[in-house]
């Protein structure tokens, strides 16, 4: 084993596939349980702006298999009462229990089609949480199992810096031909500013077809809080130079532009990433494509531009596990999203070569907020009859954030 290799696995990042003198394995090496590892995942950040990153405390331990039993016990007490949501990054240990896995989206929309489900147990991030709470009825309660699993993207849009940015905007005499668009992994707050001022939320899949209705309603937009996710969609699938596009920094005066700047603009784009996908870099896809001849390089939008650009597809979670799903056995994949999902659609298809985009890197440390011990303290809280961790917005976000989201939901081909 390459000795940089055997360094990653002592300072506690997990190396999908390991290289050895040219030859290609996908041996899985988990994490030890170390600070190093949610240090490491906060590399090339900013965390003046990432609450969610820094989180204290090293990953968790693994599961026990006592608290696997306590679980389902929980659970089964339960029965129909409760529901389990399961995101794709979520650890194997929890989602074994989901009754149903998808993206932040599908599942807030399979909480919104359980309306006879009491506690809908949210095993992902905070703004998932409250997505489901404002598409649930009122007597259905949203629980986190651990408040700590933030998002460090949807912390970057502040709705106080939101508003600052849409007060220079109307300053400049542009706001009125400005459409805000925000993408789904933002706060409840954000997604009311969207809803207040005529705006729409987009995922991954359908980011087009929100630009499109929104170039329909005005000539520029705000685009938030991912950076790449926007550039993307615009250069690539809508024909814009990367000169019609600006960002936006909300830490500068005028978010580091000038008037002439944000009037030309037809993209502005709110400076926003995820720590996760914004690891992966070119020198990560050409270094895959030198020692592994013939893979694909399969990566997620919210990647930076370059990689995107050097990719062979491009797609949303869902796209990425149904392309993996759909490939001919023997073929080679190197797919650049969180590496829970990673790990498991490369355990799920044996029958493939399927490897993580970089050599080693971290798991994302606010979505593994959620583990086993959470789970358990949650659901047996629930079986004694106290709710914890309820997650909720209040009435007149709510009402606004479902006028963006029931707007996306309009588009056509959603």
């Amino acid at each position: 084993m390459p000795s940089s290799v055997a360094a990653h696995i002592r300072e506690g990042c997990t190396t999908a596939t390991l290289w050895d003198h040219g030859v290609v394995t996908s041996t899985w090496v988990e994490p030890s349980n170390t600070a190093t590892a949610l240090l490491l995942l906060g590399r090339g950040s900013d965390p003046a702006t990432e609450r969610g990153v820094e989180c204290p405390g090293d990953l968790p331990a693994p599961s026990d298999p006592g608290l696997v039993a306590r679980a389902a016990a929980a659970k089964a007490a339960l029965g129909e009462r409760v529901f389990v949501l399961g995101h794709h990054y979520q650890r194997d240990e929890v989602i074994q229990f989901a009754d149903v896995t998808g993206d932040s989206f599908k599942l807030a929309r399979e909480a919104a089609a359980r309306p006879d489900a009491e506690y809908i147990v949210f095993c992902g991030v905070h703004f998932m949480a409250e997505s489901a709470d404002i598409l649930t009825s009122d007597a259905q309660k949203v629980i986190l199992p651990d408040l700590a699993a933030g998002c460090s993207m949807a912390d970057m849009a502040v709705l106080s810096q939101v508003e600052t940015a849409w007060d220079v905007l109307t300053e400049l005499g542009v706001a009125a031909d400005t459409v805000p668009v925000t993408y789904m992994n933002s706060s409840a707050d954000i997604k009311g500013f969207v809803g207040r001022n005529g705006g729409v939320v987009c995922t991954s899949s359908n980011a087009k077809r929100a630009l499109d209705w929104a170039y329909q309603q005005g000539s520029k937009v705000l685009f938030l809080p991912d950076q790449h996710l926007g550039r993307n969609t615009a250069v690539l699938e809508m024909g814009f130079s990367l000169d019609d596009c600006v960002l936006y920094d909300p830490h500068k005066p005028n978010g580091g532009l000038t008037a002439e700047q944000l009037r030309d603009a037809r993209m502005i784009l709110w400076r926003g990433h995820c720590s996760v996908h914004g690891r992966f870099t070119l020198d990560s896809v050409n270094d895959v494509r030198q020692r592994v001849p013939g893979v694909n390089v399969l990566v997620h939008p919210e990647c930076r531009h370059e990689v995107v650009n050097a990719a062979d597809l491009v797609g949303s979670t869902e796209y990425i596990i149904r392309t993996i799903e759909a490939a001919p056995a023997g073929s080679a994949w190197a797919v650049g999203t969180e590496l829970n999902l990673v790990r498991r659609l490369a355990l799920a298809h044996p029958d493939k070569q399927i490897m993580f985009l970089d050599k080693a890197v971290c798991y994302c440390s606010t979505m593994n907020r959620i583990d086993l011990p959470h789970l358990v303290w949650a659901l047996e809280e629930l079986v004694a009859g106290r709710v914890v961790n309820q997650i909720t917005v209040d009435a007149d976000t709510a009402h606004h954030a479902r006028v963006a989201l029931d707007q996306m939901l309009a588009l056509p081909g959603a």
